[in-house]
């Protein structure tokens, strides 16, 4: 995983270009009638039930649009919410609250969006030992929020890009010419570069985890498109050589199942490319 500055250069990166894209050469609507002495106070209103997540987001955002604005925080990140609370308070100059508000709540609605639905997930699992992973199909432009949003609701990050874990998919095995290939190369590669990164391989069937098997190394093995009973079979196989991971499709209906089969770890897309923003405003004091 990326450690902690990389991740914060990442969220900075968000914030900046965000801005950029929307402010642009100003906000020109509160600058035609709305003095820059004025101060104001706005409040984050929720409008829906679920997870709030974004308001160490929030913070930032503020901060970067303007250090004065002060924020007082009534509910924390993670916290379970409905119709009608209040999150925080933002106040300060009200040219800096407008400029900043679309992009708060752009970021807060999706983020809560995402950390509502991992919450479903993580109590589904409740008592399995199995953790709900999230995946790269994400928002270009805004994974690391993305992420964000899921360990906020309790789930665990896969990896977080191309270059902090080697995941050995099918496209990949067959370019490669087969999975012992496509393995050994990998082991060879990183040896070569230097690189201590973890090593994922996706099995299609019971036959292809049992070659997996026979190499040593492999730190999960992705269970993918299994039914039930394959999946069983498969955490039996593999024992304690390596973690074992279920996906493809799996949806609300279905992870217990699967996690009853004994897997370490369901992984979902759904996460974040399948949610409902949820309904946040912020108001004038």
């Amino acid at each position: 995983m990326i450690s902690e500055e990389q991740f914060n250069i990442e969220i900075e990166g968000i914030i900046v270009n965000a801005v950029r894209e929307d402010v642009g050469d100003g906000d020109h609507s509160s600058l035609a009638c709305i003095p820059a002495s004025a101060q104001g106070k706005a409040k984050l209103l929720v409008k829906d039930d679920g997870i709030i997540a974004g308001v160490a987001f929030a913070k930032r955002v503020f901060n970067y649009i303007d250090k004065d604005l002060k924020v007082e925080t009534l509910i924390e990140d993670g916290s379970k919410v409905k119709y009608g609370d209040l999150v925080f308070y933002v106040e300060g100059a009200s040219q800096s609250i407008l400029k900043a508000e679309r992009l708060v709540l752009n970021a807060m609605q999706r983020m809560s969006a995402i950390a509502t639905k991992t919450k479903t997930f993580v109590d589904l699992l409740e008592g399995t030992g199995t953790k709900i992973l999230d995946t790269r199909k994400t928002t270009p432009g805004i994974r690391a929020l993305e992420k964000w949003a899921v360990k906020i609701g309790g789930g665990e990050n896969h990896r977080f890009a191309l270059y902090d874990m080697v995941m050995l998919k099918d496209n990949h095995i067959d370019f490669a010419g087969g999975i012992t290939r496509a393995i050994t190369k990998t082991k060879a590669y990183l040896k070569e570069n230097n690189l201590d990164l973890k090593i994922i391989v996706e099995a299609r069937n019971l036959e292809e985890i049992k070659e997996i098997l026979k190499t040593e190394g492999v730190y999960r093995i992705l269970i993918d498109n299994f039914n039930y009973e394959d999946t069983k079979k498969a955490v039996a196989l593999i024992g304690d050589q390596s973690l074992t991971e279920s996906s493809g499709g799996i949806n609300e209906d279905t992870a217990r199942a699967y996690a009853l089969c004994g897997v370490d770890y369901i992984s979902s897309g759904a996460l974040t490319h399948s949610v409902y923003n949820m309904d946040l405003s912020l108001k004038a004091v």
